[in-house]
């Protein structure tokens, strides 16, 4: 697994060993990229300068893929161990200590927030249905900023109501994910 683009490209990320953690696939990360940077609802003032949220980060390939092309600031919610080891190792061969947050915690029990995030990855276990219910405790801690994107990585037949106060914007699939990205209302 690899950074796909911007000032980390190709480099490597670990990822833990097992089937607990899921890591979102090299070209997944590139569809969702290529779509937030090129889609009229989004541009590349979604990503540049950005803080963003990597919730359920296990590896943090996404925050850590959104810092690469630009974002300002990533905070990831992980708290499974061994995902947690592996995120802090990456952010540190990246030496990305200076522009990230590891948090050890539940995204369905989150600490307040310092800042809210404009742009979210959501990348919780498949078949759980998990997104809704963390969109709505993210919220409740300050997490969303006001007109946030939300990108999550679902099942590809897992359901995905759109929760209240948001709005779908683009649905995609790859393979055995759907990538489902909501507008905060």
């Amino acid at each position: 697994m690899r950074i796909v683009a911007g000032r980390w490209r190709g480099r490597t990320l670990l990822s833990p060993p097992g089937e607990g953690t899921r890591p979102t696939a090299d070209r997944v990360r590139q569809a969702l990229f290529d779509a937030l940077w090129h889609a009229p609802w989004a541009g590349r003032a979604m990503v540049e300068g950005a803080l963003v949220l990597d919730a359920f980060a296990g590896t943090g390939a996404l925050g850590l893929e959104a810092l690469s092309r630009g974002a300002a600031r990533a905070v990831f919610m992980e708290r499974d161990r061994a995902a947690l080891a592996v995120l802090r190792a990456n952010v540190a061969s990246l030496k990305a200590e200076e522009w990230t947050k590891v948090l050890a915690c539940d995204a369905l029990r989150p600490p307040r927030a310092e800042v809210p995030c404009g742009l979210v990855f959501l990348d919780p276990p498949y078949g759980k249905e998990l997104g809704p219910p963390a969109l709505a405790a993210l919220r409740s801690a300050g997490w969303i900023a006001p007109a946030a994107l939300a990108c999550l990585e679902v099942g590809r037949e897992e359901a995905m109501p759109v929760p209240e106060n948001w709005e779908m914007v683009a649905e995609r699939q790859h393979g055995a994910a759907r990538i489902v990205v909501l507008r905060a209302a």
